[in-house]
């Protein structure tokens, strides 16, 4: 008999594992049935673009029954999320959200514990935080805890459930989500192991495992990035190790491939680039705990001035929040950026296609874009983003920017946190350790630091090496297979 999966892809980052790299082609090929479940605003959309997805890699052309697109019914699962007992519910997600281990490095999660005593009233404060503080110590310090909160969580699963027509006309044999129920796709697991249905999260993100914790549901299998990752589900949310596979990360096999990688000539004249000067990318990251823009306005005055070692451009990729209508601190960020752009010469503003929809900005549809923008910068400049891994793989010199507004996004009601504080956090500490990049903490040592890439972008390759193994395992473009064969054996089981 046809064996088939289900595959929540919630974010873009999900297109992109998915179905973007060997992962699904794989199975297909192995003759699974995959029905894929993605946001309903962009289900045709996607579907219309990647049935045609590539049996071979990712994007080739190919009609596959087996391939089925159906939707997340994301509006359902909020509507329940903020009508049956919305405050528990909430509660239960801020607690698996903050309550990992403290084997673990807790950096990530301690900000968050902040970020919400700072962004609620002082009614919030007395009857919620206060209270959640002595569980989220039981929670850090012992396992049973940490396994009730999963327990608990289980009684808010719908019933009849949100997907209880597509469980009874499909029967999979095995559901895959790309987070352990951390997002909404919590519903689809906790239904999925209600029914008895093996289940399986997929690693998607670099910081996911030190940043979100406890499960938000009874999830069985995991597959992830590397040995750094494997502990932290092991010691920060009590994984058990024979049940959590290392298979690297399929959304960068395309990275090594080159299969992305637009002409420099093309990619150039795209942006309006000039191909006589280095070229300095930025990547606003972190947007959401304190402004980017001293940084890029920084880069702007030295592309613009002649204190750079060589001439200069710079190249600005905005974050998706920046493309969101509130709150207005972020619009306004990404106007008075646009402002730069024709204030000084020589900088140039990324501007995303939207998928639409919950996928945003930046929903997968846009590798070309990144891969070229990381291959053809001199120096890549962000603050601790995931493109920090991603630069290190094309062997791009790496600076991390962590100039502080004076008063942080100053709005109220909005939590800020200096740059120079979130050093610590468990993958910004591995990328500082492993001296993969340089960083900057003001405008003299962001000169120097791009300065010191321009004159030799070989400084510190051996170490962006050494990062990139450590921290995605397989660099030969094979970790979509091998997460296809990772879940084919459990199915399979």
């Amino acid at each position: 008999m046809t064996k088939r999966i289900f595959i929540s892809a919630d974010h873009g980052m999900a297109i992109i594992y998915f179905l973007q790299s060997d992962v699904v082609p794989t199975l297909l090929n192995a003759g699974v049935e995959v029905v894929l479940l993605t946001d309903d605003e962009t289900k045709d959309k996607i579907s219309e673009r990647f049935s045609g997805g590539g049996l071979s890699s990712a994007e080739g052309a190919y009609r596959n029954p087996r391939l089925i697109f159906e939707g997340l019914r994301l509006k359902q699962a909020a509507d329940y999320a903020k009508k049956v007992q919305p405050r528990l519910q909430w509660l239960l997600a801020y607690l698996r959200r903050v309550g990992g281990s403290r084997r673990i490095n807790t950096e990530a999660m301690d900000s968050h514990i902040w970020e919400v005593w700072a962004e609620n009233s002082w009614k919030f404060r007395l009857g919620i935080w206060i209270p959640s503080a002595l569980m989220i110590l039981l929670l850090r310090n012992f396992a049973w805890a940490r396994k009730l909160l999963v327990r608990m969580q289980n009684r808010f699963t719908p019933d009849p459930g949100i997907y209880t027509d597509l469980f009874d006309k499909y029967q999979p044999d095995l559901v895959i989500a790309s987070t352990p129920g951390w997002r909404m796709d919590r519903y689809l697991l906790r239904e999925s192991a209600r029914r008895g249905i093996p289940n399986m999260t997929v690693i998607v993100g670099w910081d996911n495992s030190s940043s979100y914790n406890i499960s938000g549901a009874d999830v069985q299998w995991a597959t992830c990035w590397s040995q750094l990752q494997k502990d932290e589900l092991v010691y920060g949310s009590d994984w058990d190790p024979e049940r959590v596979n290392i298979g690297g990360i399929p959304s960068y096999d395309g990275y090594f491939r080159k299969q992305w990688l637009m002409p420099r000539e093309e990619y150039f004249k795209l942006h309006n680039l000039d191909p006589n000067r280095k070229l300095i990318s930025y990547a606003s990251s972190f947007v959401h705990f304190a402004p980017n823009y001293p940084n890029i306005e920084a880069l702007a005055k030295l592309v613009a001035s002649d204190s750079l070692a060589e001439p200069s451009q710079l190249l600005i990729r905005l974050h998706p929040s920046h493309f969101q209508d509130k709150p207005k601190i972020f619009v306004e960020e990404r106007r008075r950026v646009f402002e730069l752009e024709k204030q000084y010469p020589h900088v140039h503003v990324v501007q995303p296609k939207p998928l639409g929809g919950s996928l945003g900005y930046y929903g997968g549809e846009d590798m070309d874009e990144k891969s070229s923008m990381l291959a053809y910068s001199d120096v890549f400049v962000t603050v601790y983003s995931t493109m920090v891994v991603e630069a290190a793989v094309h062997d791009t010199p790496i600076v991390a920017a962590v100039i502080d507004s004076p008063n942080g996004w100053n709005h109220p009601g909005k939590f800020s946190l200096s740059l120079k504080e979130i050093g610590d956090w468990p993958t910004h500490k591995r990328f500082r350790e492993a001296k993969a990049g340089r960083v900057a903490g003001s405008e003299t040592e962001l000169r120097e630091a791009l300065n010191a890439y321009l004159k030799d972008r070989t400084l510190d390759s051996a170490q962006r090496r050494k990062f990139v193994e450590d921290e995605i395992t397989f660099t030969d473009a094979s970790s979509g297979k091998r997460t296809a064969e990772f879940i084919l054996r459990v199915l399979n089981s």
